[in-house]
Parts: structure tokens; C-alpha cells; sequence
């Protein structure tokens, strides 16, 4: 996605919420977008220092909070883990090496989902699924 069809997004996306797009949001927003490496509040936060020198921890917690709820990143938890912040909204899974503590995102074709929601009680319906992987990665990936 280029950068100006990102802003285009964001600025949509934050408009149908009722906010607007602010110079904070969209440098969060374009840092999650840059390298999705799954950063924590506090890696976005060293990342948009160098940009925007002036904001705070705070100001960067409460753009990744508005990019969540307005749908334009997922938050990723993993137990006891800061809570990292994910770009990718297509169906997937995570794999969290728990050597290195890096988070990878896992495509799943959608038969395997849709296989997922089979297993769900009679009544029940998932409005997400969310499927980690834990373990350490055999090589290394890029």
C-alpha cells in the first residue's frame, strides 16, 4: 500500500468514526505500516520520535487505542506481553518465537478457517478467530 493511499485510508476509516486524520495519527499509523514487525507502544513510540521529537508515550498510546478501534491495525496479546500492534487485517494467524520474541504473521487459506469454525457448539458464532503459534523457529526468517 503506498503511503498516500494509506493516509487516504486512514483518514476515511477515521472519518466514518467521526474522528480525523491528525499529523500523530498518521505518522503511527505509517510506522506500523513501514515495518510490520509487530512493535510494542513503547517500539512505536522510539519510531515516531524521529519524526514527530515532540510527542509523548501518552499521545502514542492514544493513536495506537484509535487505530485499533477504528479498525485499521489489530492488537496482538500474547500472556503477560505488552500488547503489540499488527497492520495486517486479512485473516490470519501469528507465530511468536519464543526465543527471540518476534511475531510473525501466518496466511491461512480459508478452507482452514472455515474448518476452525466447525468445531464451535451448535448456537455458537465467532465473530473472529484468533490462533497463535508458540515455539522457536526452526531457521531464521525473514
Amino acid at each position: 500500500m503506498s503511503e498516500t493511499h494509506a493516509i487516504d485510508s486512514l483518514s476515511q476509516r477515521l472519518a466514518d468514526s467521526g474522528l480525523r486524520a491528525t499529523p500523530q495519527r498518521e505518522v503511527v499509523y505509517n510506522v506500523l505500516l513501514k515495518k510490520r514487525d509487530h512493535p510494542t507502544a513503547d517500539e512505536v513510540f522510539a519510531r515516531v520520535k524521529t519524526e514527530l521529537p515532540t510527542i509523548s508515550l501518552a499521545t502514542v498510546y492514544n493513536c495506537l487505542e484509535t487505530l485499533v478501534q477504528c479498525n485499521l491495525v489489530r492488537a496482538v496479546n500474547f500472556e503477560r506481553s505488552p500488547t503489540r500492534y499488527c497492520p495486517n487485517l486479512q485473516p490470519h494467524a501469528h507465530f511468536h518465537d519464543e526465543q527471540t520474541g518476534r511475531t510473525f504473521d501466518i496466511d491461512l487459506p480459508p478452507e482452514v478457517l472455515n474448518q476452525v469454525n466447525t468445531v464451535l457448539p451448535h448456537g455458537f458464532d465467532a465473530s473472529s478467530v484468533e490462533i497463535t503459534f508458540r515455539g522457536k523457529a526452526s531457521s531464521s526468517p525473514s
